[in-house]
């Protein structure tokens, strides 16, 4: 009696761990099935931002795809060609933070409208020795002046009354001299570039930095670098 009493038992017990088992192995597939689910779902969203050419929301859901369900066949289907997308979102958000860089004014004045583009430089510079501060670079378009292009100081001066020369480098490529002169004027510190045009151009045409390397009053030179690679035209009509 006590044998069949313990066969009873262990057959019991046998059978509760095949049911543990079994709802374990049925859950496993359940969250597996439901994980494919959510990848697909992710995965369908990353093709939607590819084929609208949308590469940073594309870039962020591939990246959730791969780091959340790598082992997904749609993980799998997507790796391959992720570096190639994640390449374009990185430079399409690097691209609104240019652009964003960029400050743009229009103003009502005697004869029409007056508009500027203004950008600050990337690093504050020191040129008299109060300490570094900001350098800002302006393109004015104004009905009465005419165009210009203009860096201004905060402290400190040119010394370029009566004209100099400044060394204008785009990308770090070879300095090109420009001409440039600083008002008899105490209304601000700045120095104009002649040939705005010019300027203008190489800050359009500049991938990473438009750098301006100008003589100071205090002695010697400084430089400003600029990232002027978000420069929208639309804002001068005319300068283009």
């Amino acid at each position: 009696m006590k044998r069949l009493t313990w066969i009873v038992l262990c057959a019991l017990a046998l059978s509760a761990c095949t049911d543990r088992a079994a709802e374990r192995q049925a859950q496993a597939a359940a969250l597996a099935q439901a994980n494919e689910q959510k990848a697909g779902e992710l995965a369908k969203r990353y093709d939607q931002a590819v084929a609208a050419s949308n590469w940073d929301m594309a870039r962020a859901y591939g990246a959730d795809l791969l780091q959340t369900y790598p082992q997904s066949a749609a993980a799998k289907r997507v790796e391959p060609g992720y570096a190639e997308i994640k390449a374009k979102g990185e430079a399409a958000r690097n691209q609104r933070r240019l652009e964003a860089l960029w400050q743009y004014n229009q103003t009502a004045v005697k004869g029409g409208t007056q508009r500027a583009a203004m950008i600050d430089a990337k690093s504050r510079v020191d040129v008299d020795g109060s300490g570094a501060k900001n350098v800002q670079l302006v393109f004015r378009d104004h009905p009465q002046w005419k165009r210009h292009a203009y860096l201004v100081l905060q402290a400190g001066d040119f010394k370029c009354y009566g004209g100099c020369k400044v060394q204008v480098s785009v990308d770090g490529g070879k300095p090109k001299a420009m001409a440039a002169h600083r008002p008899d004027t105490d209304e601000a510190i700045a120095m104009f570039i002649d040939d705005q045009n010019a300027l203008w151009k190489l800050a359009q045409q500049a991938k990473t930095t438009l750098s301006i390397e100008f003589p100071v009053k205090a002695g010697g030179t400084r430089t400003a670098v600029f990232e002027t690679g978000g420069l929208d035209g639309k804002q001068m009509p005319g300068w283009n």
